[in-house]
């Protein structure tokens, strides 16, 4: 039976204490009593979107399934998140056009990044005049980041310059970012796993020494809100008192976690000065950001948010899965078998990491499933087939069921050179926003519900 005494608590609730801001994930006492009744239908959970960038295509013949529809044949390297083969579709036949040169000349891996959510051709220049277009993420942004603490989060792994040239004339923006703001705006990203915990939990810097903050961070974001969180859990059922409690052991983890990660990356490069918080590890740094991303997500903090695995034209070894070589001196193989080997191992590696964080939303619950249903994370790049610089039959998967308006579990092939903006524009459509035109879409994808 509904305690009645016990009272309803603000969606956007949070805990204080010490200049820290803790926002609460979704609980029952949040809900109208009237939806609290197990007759009645349960509250509609936001739908978030994250949009994730790996550098340099990938090696299409191991990527791409050979059979479409729900009982397709995973391919090689999709066969590395088979666990999660119900979660998501795998896309083929999309295409970006206006990351081709269109006159421009070379420059691919920067029309990469940039043409990637724009689907806008990037002005070539390495000045100060760039141009491109405003990213689905922002357009999203701007219609649902007014409901949000952060209308939106960016995050990254390398870090880039927004200055100077690249990729032969291009901007180094253009490379760095695949979140613009406006035209000629990028959005700069954080690599800096602790920077993005401080932003989530909105210490306020005011006018302190950057080493007050760090001597208030020594301590636990729990311990600061502890005297807060006490008197909210006398408020709670037995249900929401153990959400909370979960909640907050995740939050401990990933706080030890990123304490851990700036140790080691200490004691790695112990002669050189190494960025706070920045883990030596990339499997630790990903993951970090991964779970970042969750908890902003589980907390309603944002609901749109980007990540790039690599800046355009990422020349990074993946060392960890035995590849020493630069992924994009590798991604110009010229069909070598060795080089192709290696590069399929790093696609491999980048999607099993992928799939570490479809995992960490599966196992976050909401009143209505999971947030992976409540979700949808595009995963891909810019580039199909790196060596040759192809621009269309993109490596695209999209994961989550968008709040009950996607049935995933399928591969969906397409006409040769549908547009990948008919995906973005599918997505806004699901975000409530009617635009009418994106790039170069022709249509919205009728296909992502059954």
């Amino acid at each position: 039976m509904l305690n009645r005494h016990k009272p309803h608590i603000q969606r956007r609730t949070f805990l204080q204490g010490a200049g820290a801001l803790m926002a609460l994930p979704a609980l029952e006492a949040m809900l109208p009593a009237a939806e609290k009744s197990r007759d009645a239908t349960l509250a509609k959970q936001p739908v978030r979107q994250a949009y994730i960038f790996f550098a340099n295509g990938a090696i299409m013949p191991d990527w791409k399934p050979k059979t479409a529809g729900a009982d397709y044949e995973l391919s090689k390297t999709i066969k590395s998140i088979e666990k999660h083969r119900d979660d998501f579709l795998v896309f083929t036949g999309l295409a970006q056009d206006n990351g081709r040169a269109k006159g421009d000349g070379p420059g691919d891996h920067a029309r990469c990044a940039s043409t990637y959510l724009t689907g806008a051709h990037p002005k070539k220049t390495s000045g100060a005049d760039i141009h491109v277009g405003i990213s689905v993420d922002q357009l999203a942004a701007k219609h649902v980041g007014k409901e949000t603490r952060l209308p939106s989060l960016e995050l990254g792994i390398e870090r880039g310059r927004t200055a100077g040239n690249c990729d032969s004339g291009y901007s180094c923006a253009y490379s760095s970012a695949i979140s613009w703001r406006t035209a000629t705006t990028p959005m700069a990203k954080e690599i800096n796993p602790r920077a993005v915990f401080e932003r989530l939990f909105g210490v306020d810097d005011g006018s302190a020494e950057r080493r007050a903050k760090k001597a208030l961070y020594r301590k636990s974001i729990l311990d600061l809100v502890a005297n807060d969180a006490s008197k909210l859990k006398t408020k709670l059922g037995k249900t929401d008192r153990q959400k909370i409690d979960e909640y907050f052991a995740s939050v401990r983890e990933l706080e030890t976690r990123i304490e851990q990660a700036e140790q080691a990356a200490e004691q790695q490069r112990p002669d050189i000065e190494v960025p706070e918080g920045t883990p030596g590890d990339l499997v630790a740094h990903i993951r970090l950001m991964y779970d970042l991303m969750a908890l902003a997500f589980q907390t309603d903090t944002t609901r749109i948010t980007t990540f790039m695995l690599g800046n355009a034209g990422s020349n990074r070894a993946y060392k960890m899965v035995g590849v020493n070589g630069g992924h994009h001196h590798l991604s110009h193989h010229r069909d070598d078998s060795a080089k192709v080997a290696d590069l399929q191992k790093v696609d491999e590696f980048l999607l099993t990491q992928f799939g570490y964080f479809l995992e960490k939303l599966k196992e976050i619950k909401e009143p209505n499933g999971s947030l992976l249903d409540n979700s949808m994370i595009v995963y891909g790049s810019g580039l199909g087939d790196g060596n040759r610089h192809r621009h269309d039959d993109l490596p695209i998967i999209l994961a989550g069921r968008g709040g009950g308006t996607i049935d995933p579990g399928r591969h969906i092939k397409f006409q040769h050179e549908t547009p990948l903006n008919n995906l973005f524009m599918s997505m806004l459509e699901r975000a409530g926003m009617d635009v009418p035109e994106f790039g170069d879409a022709n249509g919205r994808i009728k296909e992502l519900k059954v």
